[in-house]
């Protein structure tokens, strides 16, 4: 198991209410598997994610990442286990505006204490995986939108992660670039045995997993797992797990 969270709770207080993000949630992501959080806005997806990626901490539960529990970690711990274990994928593709492609892709590499030769090789590998190999001089703000989230998918890999942590990567594509997107976390997850925790709101980005979780209201509704159905009946079933 390479993720396990147990009854986790996340509370946010205001001056009138608590409002239970997440309530009781218990939670797994095995080795290799690819994983989808679905939801309505407001159930509670990107909170769990942020849990699970020790980015935000619960209230209660525990939370075990590869042997480890991170909910008992120090903050600097946490950073460096973050850093060595997790890849990451946002939908504003989080690139360093004042770094080219390829410093972008070689800074996981640099922070984890790999050799120059090492940096080299595994950035030339991963722009040829990726066919980013002519982006890699220029800046982000000179690429396109499906440029950046192949760059930022290579550099959240480039390090071999336990797991990548996807939150709406889609959600600022079109249509032929979120399947271009799929596609490589597809290949990411199954050639490279990456395991993929993913939040997503569209059922096309959903299809592509192993197995939906759908939360509402803080809790976790449902769940169902892919058992080699059709594209279009597995895209109807999702659906009617989101409807009712």
């Amino acid at each position: 198991m390479v993720l396990q969270a147990k009854n986790i709770k996340r509370y946010f207080k205001n001056s009138e209410n608590i409002n239970k993000a997440l309530d009781d949630v218990t939670i797994s992501v095995s080795h290799g598997e690819f994983v989808a959080i679905m939801g309505e806005s407001g159930s509670g997806k990107t909170t769990l994610l942020n849990c699970l990626a020790s980015i935000d901490k619960p209230d209660c539960g525990s939370i075990c990442f590869d042997g480890t529990s991170i909910t008992e970690l120090k903050d600097d711990q946490i950073s460096k286990f973050r850093s060595s274990k997790m890849g990451f994928v946002f939908q504003e593709y989080n690139l360093l505006s004042t770094l080219t492609v390829q410093e972008n892709m070689e800074l996981p590499l640099s922070i984890n204490g790999f050799s120059v030769s090492e940096i080299k090789s595994k950035t030339s590998q991963m722009a040829k995986k990726f066919h980013i190999e002519n982006l890699l001089q220029k800046y982000p703000n000179e690429i396109s939108g499906g440029e950046k989230q192949r760059c930022a998918c290579a550099r959240a890999i480039i390090h071999e992660p336990k797991i990548v942590f996807a939150d709406e990567p889609t959600g600022a594509l079109d249509h032929k670039n979120s399947i271009m997107l799929l596609e490589v976390l597809k290949i990411m997850n199954c050639e490279w045995d990456t395991s993929i925790l993913m939040v997503t709101h569209d059922i096309t980005a959903a299809s592509y997993a192993d197995r939906i979780v759908f939360l509402m209201d803080g809790k976790i509704k449902t769940e169902m797992n892919y058992n080699n159905q059709k594209p279009e009946e597995y895209k109807q079933l999702i659906y009617n797990n989101i409807m009712y």
